[in-house]
């Protein structure tokens, strides 16, 4: 993993959920979804994935748990958090006392079949193992299960310092993968076609990012953040990266 992602998922992470605290219950899950999904994004995969109340729900490369606490208090799932830093397995358990494993994305301790639905939320990006995960992904699920993701699609090629530590995968690249994982794909949606946050939302988002760069903005790891999220956000800007949300369902076998 990049230094840029390091301090993302690891530092700031415990920082994010620190802050959250502090403001009060009505920022957790907000501050738990930073980057990894907004209101509109999440209802359109739990209605997708047909997530219902009870359904186990595996949130892979959780980070600090917002999008899997959204869907349980929602519709009533019981999320399941897998989270390779150590830094946002701790803030997941502070906001939320979810089930948080430590592992990795490609490496999922899982049995097989043994949830009902999962999702991978701005994670395949991040990793060079994509194929792996997506095989996991249907490994853990059971049969005629669902499988939700966000993507970073590129829609160029990106030099190394473009991208930085991520991996944007071409739309061909990504539904070659979701082939060979013997997924079938559901339905596709830019995220340019998404409703705008709501005004609560958004100025919780803000107050949070306020409070984060007042306390850690003369850091090295809250400007190394801030420069990954603005390098992404500038991709998304000149359309070489567009986001996409994707509904995967495993056969019945």
């Amino acid at each position: 993993m990049s230094d840029a992602m390091d301090a993302e998922f690891d530092t700031v992470a415990e920082w994010t959920a620190q802050v959250a605290m502090d403001l009060g219950p009505d920022y957790y899950v907000p501050a738990g979804c930073r980057g990894s999904g907004s209101p509109a994004a999440l209802d359109w995969l739990i209605d997708g994935m047909q997530l219902a109340p009870g359904a186990t729900l595996l949130d892979c490369g959780a980070g600090v748990g917002g999008p899997a606490a959204y869907a349980a208090r929602s519709r009533g799932t019981l999320p399941v958090l897998v989270e390779p830093e150590p830094g946002a397995c701790r803030a997941a358990t502070r906001l939320f006392d979810y089930p948080v494993l430590q592992a990795a994305g490609s490496t999922l301790p899982i049995a097989d079949s043994s949830v009902d639905a999962a999702w991978a939320l701005g994670v395949l990006c991040t990793t060079p193992q994509q194929q792996e995960l997506l095989d996991e992904l249907r490994r853990a699920v059971r049969p005629g299960g669902r499988i939700g993701l966000l993507v970073f699609v590129a829609q160029r090629d990106m030099s190394s310092s473009e991208s930085e530590g991520n991996h944007f995968p071409r739309s061909s690249r990504l539904l070659g993968m979701v082939e060979r994982a013997s997924l079938r794909l559901e339905q596709w949606l830019s995220t340019a076609n998404l409703p705008e946050m709501p005004a609560t939302w958004t100025e919780q988002m803000d107050e949070i990012d306020r409070e984060l760069n007042e306390r850690y903005g003369d850091t090295e790891a809250w400007q190394v953040s801030e420069r990954q999220s603005s390098r992404i956000g500038a991709l998304l800007e000149e359309e070489a990266l567009t986001g996409a949300l994707l509904v995967l369902s495993r056969g019945a076998y």
